[in-house]
């Protein structure tokens, strides 16, 4: 019976612990701390299976074990997350609402079979088959809750209550009850009503989703069209002062030529000197080939400008990109609207905006400013907003580096604040 108890208990934290790891969301470098949940996991479930294989530590297991398992689980992965708190919670309440399906079913086995649940090889079998389907059910669910993780930032708590509630309640029936026919259907029930409220919260996370993907579309189209409009008239304006400067060329041209023949070649060559600048004014700045990129660009130099924000840039993008160009952009204009935002704090002596760009070895892109004071990260790397409402911006630059695999990395050093993106 100690081999069969370990076996059962090996059998149902293999599956919670993938449950586990198919919801968490990991700390930055993942693969570091995804190997300390797992040595540390592995060592806590070790250390019950060989209590239950030589110390005859069942009957003590079925009364502690949620200390001996589940709090090392809930801790550890507190410890490894990228999210400390409810988020957290609800990732292990999923995995015990599962654990709780597969202990259910086993007594319906008992009951029909005449199996006993911890000793008989049909528990084993309907709660590894249990464990199975779940977690293909997990799996769909996963995605949307993941993208979830970075969206919804509160009510998880809230969440959580109907799960943990749910396993609470099946662990108290089955410890204190006789498996009958009337405490399976409670059990049922329980079950139900738990499954209903995924199913309801996997429809709030698909319509929170598609709310928020039709609002990157519009923030796209709007962005899109904003900069094209505006790179529109900056093109337009060099066009009507080059005609102009084209109108008044034989007027020039004859002044220039009288001064030549006085004699006086100094005050002909400063004549076309001014011209040349005229001209170099209204000079339009093709900054690169894609256009959205290059309307982007454009428009966020020109509104540092106007800010008395000097910009050093020097970009060299290849025509054709690895992600979606509209996507970029609207990196790029966040990354830009951030620094112009943190130059204003500063006096304008010490204002700058310096912006690169290169193509090979691959496309990376490096915008850095000034900063006014120190700033804070979390666990992830990223900066932590000042004040309520900011930080949408770093936001939106990671769920795009985690859509199309691109590594972006923030840094503060010697008082410049940077931010450096490889695709």
């Amino acid at each position: 019976m100690d081999v069969y108890h370990t076996l059962l208990v090996a059998v149902t934290q293999l599956f919670l612990g993938s449950y586990v790891m198919l919801l968490i969301d990991f700390r930055k470098p993942v693969r570091l701390w995804r190997a300390r949940w797992l040595a540390t996991v592995t060592l806590v479930v070790c250390a019950n299976l060989a209590g239950l294989l030589f110390l005859n530590f069942w009957n003590t297991y079925q009364r502690i074990g949620v200390l001996t398992v589940t709090l090392p689980y809930i801790l550890t992965t507190l410890w490894c997350s990228a999210y400390r708190d409810f988020r957290a919670v609800f990732n292990l309440a999923t995995a015990l609402f599962v654990g709780s399906v597969g202990a259910v079913n086993s007594l319906l086995a008992h009951l029909f079979l005449g199996d006993d649940p911890y000793r008989g090889p049909w528990s084993l079998v309907v709660r590894a088959i249990s464990f199975l389907l779940m977690f293909f059910l997990l799996r769909r669910f996963s995605f949307t809750y993941r993208q979830m993780l970075h969206q919804l930032n509160h009510r998880w708590g809230i969440l959580c209550i109907i799960p943990l509630a749910t396993f609470l309640a099946v662990i108290y029936t089955i410890n204190r009850l006789d498996v009958t026919p009337a405490v399976m259907v409670l059990l049922y029930a329980l079950l139900a009503v738990c499954a209903c409220s995924y199913y309801l919260m996997y429809l709030f996370f698909e319509r929170v989703q598609q709310e928020t993907d039709a609002r990157y579309e519009s923030r796209l189209a709007s962005m899109q069209l904003s900069a094209l409009q505006s790179r529109m008239e900056a093109v337009k304006a060099a066009e009507n002062a080059v005609r102009t400067e084209r109108h008044d060329l034989r007027h020039r041209l004859q002044a220039v030529a009288q001064l030549v023949a006085r004699g006086e070649q100094v005050e002909a060559l400063d004549f076309l000197d001014a011209a040349q600048t005229r001209l170099e004014e209204h000079k339009v700045t093709r900054w690169c080939r894609p256009p959205v990129l290059d309307a982007v660009f454009a428009s966020c130099f020109e509104q540092a400008k106007s800010q008395d924000i000097p910009v050093e840039a020097s970009i060299s993008l290849p025509d054709e990109l690895p992600v979606d160009e509209r996507e970029l952009a609207i990196v790029v204009a966040n990354a830009l609207d951030n620094a112009i935002h943190a130059n204003l704090e500063l006096p304008v002596s010490r204002r700058c905006i310096r912006c690169r760009a290169v193509s090979t070895p691959g496309v990376m892109l490096e915008i850095s400013n000034p900063c006014a004071g120190d700033v804070t990260f979390d666990s992830s790397g990223l900066p932590l907003a000042r004040r309520e409402g900011h930080g949408l911006g770093v936001q939106s630059i990671s769920a795009f580096c985690r859509k199309n695999g691109a590594v972006c990395r923030f840094d503060l050093t010697d008082g410049w604040f940077r931010l450096q993106l490889v695709l």
